[in-house]
């Protein structure tokens, strides 16, 4: 998972989206955590992208062979129950496939690109000020703000002027 940051200050690099403890936060809302729901938000915890549920059990597997895609799927319906995850249905990339990421502190982008799939994260202080004004001028309270970008990344888009 990377980030692009628009004219960054050191201040606005420190309100970068934050992420929860998700172990902390399942243990304070009194969730028992079987040792397969322990690698399973460990996984989640220390992903440096956007996983899917084949991504998440794979990478689990490494640390508990007994996981099964069931167990996957009830994990994941609790943390997002919970709040503590985000799901994202990034339906232009490889078809009908959902993502999953700890949920953050701020609304941000996500920018997906269509060739290699590489999901990249954005904020700035624009997004923001854009997220204030829609809801001023609606007089609408904003709970949740997605917005997704569809397009090459850099190395892609450079691959394909080579081409």
């Amino acid at each position: 998972m990377s980030y692009i940051i628009e004219s960054a200050t050191e201040s606005q690099l420190e309100t970068m989206p934050k992420r929860c403890e998700l172990l902390n936060e399942v243990e304070t809302k009194g969730v028992r955590l079987t040792s397969q729901r322990r690698a399973l938000i460990e996984t989640i915890q220390q992903a440096d992208a956007h996983l899917d549920a084949a991504t998440l059990l794979s990478r689990a597997r490494l640390r508990d062979p007994k996981i099964d895609r069931a167990t996957v799927y009830r994990t994941l319906e609790l943390l997002k129950r919970l709040g503590l995850i985000d799901e994202l249905d990034l339906m232009h990339l490889n078809g009908e496939k959902h993502y999953y990421e700890v949920k953050t502190q701020k609304d941000h982008l996500h920018l997906a690109c269509f060739r290699c799939g590489e999901i990249e994260e954005f904020d700035s202080p624009t997004f923001q000020k854009l997220k204030r004004e829609i809801g001023a001028k609606n007089d609408f309270e904003i709970q949740v703000m997605r917005l997704e970008v569809g397009g090459l990344c850099r190395r892609c888009a450079a691959q394909q002027k080579v081409s």
